[in-house]
């Protein structure tokens, strides 16, 4: 009686190790995955900075790029309008001659 005892009291303390390794384990993967996880936050954030950034200089970029055309369709018009004065000049010269 007393050696089932004793073995009973042996096998409980190697259970009683198994689980606290176990635990000592799983606290040691849970405090990587925190760890992990605290990475992968600081990383997110770190892209939407990244995009928002990115987001205004395409928006910037948008707007000189409409900026040169009209300066480009300004520049054709009055080039345009110059040729046409100077056909109207050239008709009104024919019609006084």
């Amino acid at each position: 009686m007393e050696n089932n005892n004793e073995q009973l009291i042996v096998e409980l303390r190697e259970n009683i190790k198994k689980i606290v390794s176990l635990f000592v384990a799983e606290k040691e993967k849970r405090k990587n995955i925190e760890k992990k996880h605290s990475e992968a936050l600081a990383t997110i954030k770190e892209l939407q900075e990244e995009k928002e950034k990115l987001r205004i200089q395409y928006d910037n970029l948008k707007i000189a790029k409409s900026l040169d055309a009209s300066i480009i369709n300004t520049h054709d018009a009055k080039l345009k309008v110059n040729r046409i004065v100077r056909e109207i000049d050239k008709c009104i010269a024919l019609l006084n001659k």
